[in-house]
């Protein structure tokens, strides 16, 4: 299989996206390519390790989709410039790790909500085959206030289809949502989707947002199952796109708890017996 250097990766780039409307700036040091676009001004920066780890995956269609994200996302860009924002477009709660970045490159500061000690609510502008964050700067012209924008995103997330792929692993069974829409993880705030998913499952049940584009809810229902769930997500959290956490929850009465904690819990109960 043949495997690239990023310098052949920034090349292969090139030729794929249109030098006239773009400067390329290779970050050898940091193995890093800065993409800015000549006419709005404004740029997006790639991470190379990631992409050429994909490639020795999957080869060309690794770059089609770096090429395909790269050109969508600054066609959203050019359409806001030209257009401002459009305030009937959908908003929707996007989950990232809490070490995802608080602010714009511009610096302001993007809308969150607490979730998890590991995870973070985002709000997105929908832009069809695209979204952009939204920052405190956006919300003047969006004409919504931040508990608007929280609000309307919990109703969103509600209109998202919620169809799954069942797997079963040693008497334990796996529901993986998977729809390829930019909100698969954004689903494990759905409570009413949680709550009846909870009445089919007879052990303990989990969730788990490795990346941008699963959900994986787990019917656990002996220890091996917990051992499968975490070589799972793992392998999930290295090959997505946009990864999130490796770490899986226990759903129990409407809250999320992290099940390395549980695990900890049960050890101590066990101890408490002898």
């Amino acid at each position: 299989m043949k495997q690239l250097t990023s310098e052949q990766l920034v090349e292969l780039l090139r030729k794929r996206l249109n030098e006239e409307k773009y400067d390329f700036h290779f970050d050898k040091k940091h193995d890093k390519l800065r993409l800015n676009h000549k006419t709005i001004e404004k740029g997006m920066e790639l991470s190379l390790p990631g992409i050429l780890a994909k490639y020795n995956d999957k080869q060309e269609s690794a770059i089609d989709e770096v090429v395909y994200t790269i050109t969508q996302t600054f066609n959203a860009m050019e359409q806001e410039k030209e257009q401002g924002f459009q305030t009937d477009t959908h908003i929707y709660p996007v989950i990232r790790a809490t070490s995802y970045p608080q602010a714009s490159k511009e610096g302001h500061a993007f809308i969150t909500t607490d979730h998890t000690a590991e995870t973070r609510i985002f709000y997105a502008l929908d832009l069809g085959k695209t979204y952009r964050f939204i920052d405190e700067s956006m919300l003047e012209a969006l004409q919504l206030s931040v508990e608007q924008i929280r609000e309307m995103a919990r109703f969103s997330v509600k209109q998202l289809p919620t169809s799954y792929k069942k797997d079963e692993v040693a008497n334990n069974i796996f529901y993986f949502v998977n729809m390829n829409d930019g909100y698969d993880a954004s689903r494990i705030l759905n409570e009413s989707f949680l709550k009846e998913m909870r009445t089919q499952i007879e052990g303990d049940m989990t969730l788990s947002v490795p990346h941008q584009d699963v959900l994986i809810i787990g019917d656990i229902r002996n220890e091996t199952g917990y051992d499968v769930l975490a070589q799972m997500t793992m392998h999930f959290f290295t090959v997505g796109t946009v990864p999130i956490t490796s770490l899986s929850f226990i759903y129990e009465d409407g809250e999320l708890e992290p099940i390395f904690i549980l695990a900890k819990n049960r050890v101590k109960k066990e101890q408490e017996k002898q």
